[in-house]
């Protein structure tokens, strides 16, 4: 039943949005192992709009944009949405900026810690052979600077950052190269972003020679996170109506998708190197995402379809560590394999994708009934 509420009332700020929670169990249900039920469509079927789906749930080898892309980015930009919601929340209580400074820089380290035990499990490695840069990581540190930037700044100089650091990520990868390249190279072996890797960084890389969550290519995922939170002060003003919060996402939203394609021409569309236009393209995409669920939950009030969404996105973390210590595949065949060797080739692979996602979704449903959440 939609909200009684009109559209274009204002309203006092929440202190938490359903659809931003809505929206971030969305995002981690691609990764849960939604992508394996359209795969496994495309290759039972062979029709051209799963092959079409399923190829949009995969990454481009360097260069070009899929879909699956957006799900790292997005992520990050709905944890600078939240930020307004809950570090500015605690600033109105009347909590000191260096009381909430040191809770960002923790939340932030905890997460770098998180994202070196998924990358390497509770083993003892050589130096040598472990994997410091990870997605959590990037998410870390990208939130904990942009967090630090949103305490002891004003929403002009956060807009000022956000194009500071893309732009200013931009001249440096187009005017410096690794050793032995022309300057601007943006191969793998001879950008900027992935020699500074391989020189600070200890341990392995993912790919030997560059990383995808490496560290210098960490700076222009900060605007990713300001922007995120930029969009949630602006959801958070009792100054605007909520319908005019929506057009001012879409608007912006259209603008970035525009700049970035613009932009790709001469910096390309790059999700390894988490380009400056990579950065415009995913915001876009995320600010339209955002508009869309907050105007359907928030707005018109229709929440009852996005529970099932909402369940994974308050457990979200705990999810994504869970793959690392519990054998989902195991319990999935442990319960259904009977259900498989029913079915049978080749849609058994379908409905046993279907499960592995139903079971997890179910363990959650039960953390979520027993209001059992992993808190970072």
């Amino acid at each position: 039943m939609a909200a009684t509420t009109q559209a274009d009332d204002f309203q006092q700020t929440p202190t938490r949005l359903y659809s931003l929670d809505a929206l971030r169990g969305f995002d981690m249900f691609w990764i849960m192992g939604a992508e394996e039920i359209f795969s496994n469509l495309a290759k039972a079927t062979n029709w051209p709009v799963f092959n079409t789906i399923a190829n949009q749930l995969t990454h481009p080898a360097w260069n070009g944009f899929h879909l699956y892309d957006l799900i790292f980015p997005l992520f990050l930009f709905m944890a600078g949405v939240s930020t307004p919601f809950s570090v500015g929340r605690e600033l109105e209580k009347g909590k000191s900026r260096n009381q909430l400074l040191l809770r960002v820089i923790k939340r932030g380290l905890i997460l770098v810690i998180l994202g070196i035990i998924y990358n390497n499990g509770l083993n003892i490695k050589p130096i040598t052979e472990i994997r410091f840069a990870s997605v959590l990581g990037r998410i870390g540190l990208a939130y904990m600077f942009a967090n630090i930037i949103y305490l002891y700044s004003t929403e002009r100089f956060q807009i000022f950052c956000f194009w500071f650091f893309i732009i200013g990520y931009w001249l440096v990868l187009k005017f410096t190269s690794a050793p032995g390249f022309q300057a601007g190279d943006l191969t793998m072996q001879g950008n900027f972003a992935s020699f500074v890797d391989r020189s600070l960084l200890p341990g392995r890389l993912y790919l030997g020679i560059h990383d995808p969550e490496g560290l210098f290519s960490t700076i222009p995922a900060i605007s990713t996170g300001l922007l995120g939170i930029l969009t949630g002060i602006t959801l958070k003003k009792t100054t605007l109506s909520q319908v005019t919060k929506v057009f001012r996402l879409i608007i912006v939203g259209i603008i970035f998708l525009v700049l970035a394609q613009i932009w790709n021409l001469d910096f390309p569309i790059n999700k390894n190197l988490w380009t400056s236009s990579f950065v415009l393209n995913v915001g876009g995409l995320s600010l339209l995402l955002m508009a869309l669920f907050y105007y359907i939950i928030d707005v018109l009030g229709y929440k009852k379809w996005a529970f099932f969404f909402k369940v994974i996105g308050m457990n979200s973390i705990l999810i994504y560590m869970s793959g690392k210590f519990i054998d989902w595949e195991y319990t999935t065949k442990g319960l259904f394999n009977w259900l498989f060797q029913l079915i049978g080739d080749p849609y058994n692979l379908v409905v046993g994708a279907i499960c592995y996602v139903m079971i997890k979704w179910l363990f959650m449903y039960i953390l979520y009934q027993k209001k059992i959440f992993l808190r970072v």
